[in-house]
């Protein structure tokens, strides 16, 4: 038996969201983060590590390696794409922002993939809203293009995008091919071949960016979803049977290609059973995944007759609710639990638009009352610290930046002061477009949630970014640490350093680094202060005498120890 659709949308409520602002929205969210930066501490400035020595020809492409270190997430495609970037671009910008470009594109690329899945979900027949009896009610293209502009606004909306998304990670690649593998899947049964290229991609991607296991869960958990439609595939539905069976051969062949390249690895990490470990988790569900999972949730409640009683044929449910439990399973399991969960964003956001058509006005009235409070109040709080760092009025938090990030001078950029009073402004006629009367946009809920988490990260990535780069930067220790070095430095030994502080030092630094367990005679060694044992050898009497310790002015634990070889 059909059950009727809970979706009852007039076409005056799918009204087009102008595409010049949806580009401009999507690109006033991306570019922030990415330009005008430094690499940051750990991943970032770790991940840029690798990119740099593979464009120098000091790594082998395919064993990425860096003063000894082995990549810990055994990723290929997000080095290779840095490094080709640092190449392509060599004496025309510098190696940090040409290792980004790649990632700018990646990022853009997500919003778009997920825009298309979602528009290829609503266009499925269990997705479509009502008929009414008398006509009137929202066409299917109409209709999918608006449930697809909320998915993009849902995805931009979602917190835990900000950071991570903007960092020259595998964890983005990973998010991109996330993203092409959910619109590969969610338009497969469409003609053209598009949805199968963007299978292949996304299988691809995945594999190739660490996670050949999510490859092969998504892909044949998204066939198995077809699979079991109640609706059997019939003897005319051979091009749909051959699109599954290259989906699933997709999934096998990435996995064999995996094992080819040794690429498998056994991170299961299982939480323990403590209680602060499940509220850390916990917690991280919330506040990542916000807002889109109560909106979420609210669509599996309103589609429930849909997606419980017709087996598996309402796939605008079920397909993102398989990658949505796929990355989730994966949060729990793995120790970069904020890395897993991110892939859950694109298909989560997917979910979330499809509670739109079924809010009730109420609902959308606390929604937008919650969004502008909370961010006006963040926004608030940006600007409130920034004008004390300037004019030293309040005078409580320029006290505050002083305590936190000793040494830090503020200087004034008339570029980015009118950019963000730019942004607040946009931000002020957003509100006052949505407290008037335009309740028909079926996406206008969603307008505030998106807005006010880019307007908080573009006021974050101009306001502070100067003191964020302070604070996030390895750049104050190498800088300490060159004062006291030779201009002209034959090599310097490393001892107890990590992967983000090596590569630091190879940057900021450029400094001719050796590993001391190669055995170099160098007359200077740089080691790690958090660790007592690496100056365990270090007594009077020993080739070695501590000239130095440089700690970060943000953070006081971490530290680097200069010696200086004595002479015999």
């Amino acid at each position: 038996m059909s059950q009727p659709s809970p979706a009852i949308v007039p076409q005056s409520a799918v009204r087009r969201l102008p595409r010049w602002a949806l580009w401009a929205f999507c690109l006033a969210y991306v570019l922030p983060g990415f330009v005008g930066r430094g690499p940051w501490k750990r991943e970032d400035v770790t991940a840029f590590g690798y990119m740099a020595e593979m464009a120098r020809g000091t790594s082998p492409w395919w064993q990425p390696g860096m003063g000894g270190f082995q990549p810990e997430f055994d990723a290929l495609l997000p080095y290779w794409l840095g490094a080709w970037s640092i190449r392509l671009t060599e004496g025309v910008i510098s190696p940090d922002l040409a290792a980004r470009l790649p990632f700018i594109i990646l990022l853009l690329l997500t919003l778009v993939a997920t825009w298309y899945a979602t528009y290829s979900l609503a266009r499925s027949p269990l997705a479509q809203p009502v008929n009414f009896a008398f006509g009137g009610e929202a066409q299917p293209t109409d209709y999918a293009r608006a449930i697809a502009d909320a998915g993009v606004l849902a995805l931009i909306a979602c917190l835990g995008l900000a950071q991570i998304g903007h960092e020259t990670t595998p964890a983005l690649a990973q998010l991109c091919s996330t993203a092409l593998l959910f619109y590969g899947v969610a338009a497969l049964p469409r003609a053209g071949v598009m949805p199968t290229l963007a299978c292949a991609l996304g299988l691809t991607g995945l594999t190739l960016s660490g996670a050949p296991s999510m490859a092969l869960a998504l892909g044949t958990g998204s066939a198995t979803i077809y699979l079991l439609q109640k609706r059997s595939l019939a003897a005319d539905d051979s091009a749909s049977l051959l699109k599954l069976s290259w989906l699933i051969s997709l999934a096998l062949l990435n996995a064999v290609l995996a094992s080819q390249l040794d690429l498998w690895r056994w991170r299961i990490d299982l939480p323990l059973a403590q209680t602060s470990e499940w509220q850390s988790l916990g917690q991280l569900f919330l506040w990542f995944t916000w807002p889109a999972w109560p909106l979420a949730l609210w669509t599996l409640w309103r589609w429930r007759h849909q997606w419980l009683r017709l087996h598996f044929a309402a796939r605008h449910v079920w397909l993102p609710l398989c990658f949505v439990l796929v990355a989730s399973i994966a949060t729990l399991t793995t120790h970069a639990a904020d890395r897993s969960l991110l892939l859950a964003l694109p298909a989560l956001a997917a979910l979330a638009a499809f509670a739109l058509p079924t809010l009730k006005r109420s609902v959308s009235a606390l929604i937008d009352w919650f969004t502008l409070i909370f961010f006006s109040g963040c926004a608030l709080v940006i600007w409130v610290v920034w004008i004390s760092m300037q004019t030293g009025i309040p005078a409580q938090p320029a006290q505050n930046v002083a305590r936190l990030a000793p040494g830090f001078v503020h200087s004034f950029s008339v570029t980015t002061f009118i950019i963000a009073v730019c942004a607040t402004l946009t931000w002020a006629w957003l509100v006052k477009w949505r407290a008037g009367r335009h309740r028909a946009a079926l996406w206008k809920s969603l307008v505030l949630p998106a807005g006010g988490a880019a307007l908080c990260w573009l006021l974050l990535m101009t306001l502070w970014l100067p003191l964020l780069d302070y604070a996030r930067s390895y750049a104050p220790m190498v800088r300490q640490a060159k004062t006291l070095l030779p201009t002209q430095v034959s090599c310097v030994s490393t001892l107890g350093l990590n992967r983000a502080q090596w590569a630091a030092l190879r940057f900021f630094g450029d400094l001719p680094l050796k590993s001391a367990a190669s055995g170099a005679n160098c007359p200077w060694l740089i080691a790690d202060g958090d660790n007592p044992s690496t100056t365990a050898g270090f007594r009077p009497g020993q080739p070695w005498q501590l000239t130095a310790v440089f700690r970060h002015p943000a953070n006081l634990q971490e530290k680097f120890l200069l010696f200086e070889r004595l002479e015999k």
